[in-house]
């Protein structure tokens, strides 16, 4: 198994800087700079897409927050109706993705308004197709940071707890779903879901965008290929988390992912009868889930 290490932090006088930090700042810079190249190479405008990018970034930003301390953490709202303002802290990427889009929306209907709608989902599939890199930057950070980890398991890609800080951190986050580590945990490790979903994106999403590009795709075509490749990856790494709230047995990022894989087959596919499969398919593994199939 992987070995356990604090998140590296970096002190300038009174400044912490966290090695998470460094990497969503690095990924939002990646991601706005190779949209800028993926308008030019698509024959979009890069100045009207250096806007939309700019408004998504920050709506993605203001929605991260929002979902996380509403959704995730609605007990610490109540008790500090403030930190709903303190928006560099507790961010959940889904509710990022939520905000990017409800953003593009707001940005099109005030700065767009004459372009037609295969134009502007040309300028959301420009996008889509290098979220994947810039996500899984992300990621790296969420690794580095531990800050998505999962049950204790023998996989060999966990995070070993043979070190004393590693089952003090796993305990803490025990301790915080109500449960109590195994007594096997110290010859075990845990899983690290950021760390696995870089692997995911890097390894397998990212090279497959990269494969793709090779001929010309329709617009939209990025957009629906990222909802069917991460969606139910992430649906299923969220059946791993211990600590995470639930809502009738599904997080709030596994209920996002299980409507939109639900609403996805109304979109993209023209046979009524397959797009009811797909989507009753989507619904009875969610019902699964809520029953406790994944524990």
């Amino acid at each position: 198994m992987l070995p356990y290490f604090e998140q590296p932090v970096w002190h300038i006088g009174p400044l912490a800087i966290h090695a998470f930090g460094v990497a969503v700042a690095v990924a939002a810079w990646s991601g706005l700079t190779l949209a800028q190249r993926r308008f030019a190479s698509v024959g979009l405008d890069p100045l009207l897409g250096q806007r939309l990018g700019g408004w998504m970034l920050l709506g993605g930003l203001l929605g991260a927050h929002f979902f996380s301390v509403v959704l995730y953490f609605p007990e610490k709202l109540r008790s500090d109706p403030w930190l709903l303002l303190r928006v560099w802290e507790d961010i959940s990427s889904f509710g990022g993705l939520l905000g990017g889009l409800a953003a593009a929306v707001l940005f099109f209907a005030r700065h767009a308004r004459d372009e037609d709608r295969r134009k502007k989902l040309a300028y959301l599939d420009a996008i889509a197709f290098v979220f994947p890199a810039a996500l899984a930057i992300g990621r790296f950070g969420c690794a580095l940071a531990h800050d998505h980890p999962g049950t204790v398991t023998t996989f060999p890609l966990a995070i070993s707890l043979r070190t004393d800080a590693a089952l003090e951190y796993l305990g803490g986050v025990y301790r915080a779903g109500g449960l109590v580590l195994p007594q096997a945990a110290p010859t075990m490790g845990f899983h690290d879901l950021g760390l696995y979903e870089f692997l995911y994106l890097s390894l397998a999403v990212v090279p497959l965008f990269a494969m793709w590009n090779r001929r010309h795709r329709p617009a939209g075509f990025y957009l629906t290929a990222f909802a069917a490749l991460y969606l139910p990856v992430r649906f299923g790494f969220d059946m791993l988390r211990v600590a995470d709230v639930r809502y009738v047995g599904l997080t709030p990022a596994q209920w996002v992912a299980a409507l939109i894989m639900a609403a996805l087959p109304f979109i993209v596919v023209s046979h009524r009868t397959l797009r009811y499969a797909i989507s009753g398919a989507v619904i009875l593994a969610a019902g699964w889930a809520c029953a406790g199939g994944g524990r």
